[in-house]
């Protein structure tokens, strides 16, 4: 097996991507943080005393997704083009879904995840006064179109 990150001798190497034409890509992240009943009443009564949770995260998210290459030290630089941070409380903490587009060389997977993983990250920040249990769970990547491999969908 060909590993696409390592030299010959086995040196990580970022992929060379100059060949490859751009083109529009999308990648879809989820996940969710689990929160006790109290968190979410704040939540929902705009009670959290570091103020508004949700536009605080959805913020850190689309910030999260352009600064991907710099916490990922093989993710290559790339144009994001648009990103969609959308958060929904349910009884049982918050939903959090992120759509990246690019039209570049390559996709847009991590920039999603990472967007996720941030906004989270942000909502355990704000509320980790209120409940210290609070909890990051099951960030995937649930979709993605373009490129060389097409279309796919995680199948839930």
């Amino acid at each position: 097996m060909d590993f696409t990150h390592l030299d010959a001798v086995g040196h990580a190497r970022m992929v060379d991507v100059t060949a490859k034409q751009p083109t529009v890509r999308e990648a879809t992240a989820r996940g969710f943080v689990r929160c006790a009943p109290r968190v979410v009443a704040a939540l929902r009564d705009g009670t959290v005393p570091k103020g508004d949770v949700l536009a605080v995260a959805r913020i850190a998210g689309i910030q999260a997704a352009k600064r991907t290459p710099e916490l990922l030290p093989l993710a290559h630089v790339i144009g994001v083009h648009g990103v969609t941070v959308d958060l929904e409380v349910t009884d049982d903490g918050i939903q959090i879904a992120a759509t990246v587009r690019t039209a570049d060389r390559t996709g847009v997977e991590m920039e999603a995840l990472t967007s996720v993983s941030v906004a989270a990250l942000t909502i355990v920040d704000m509320v980790k006064g209120i409940d210290k249990t609070t909890a990051i769970e099951n960030v995937r990547i649930t979709a993605k179109a373009g490129g060389r491999s097409g279309e796919w969908v995680r199948p839930e």
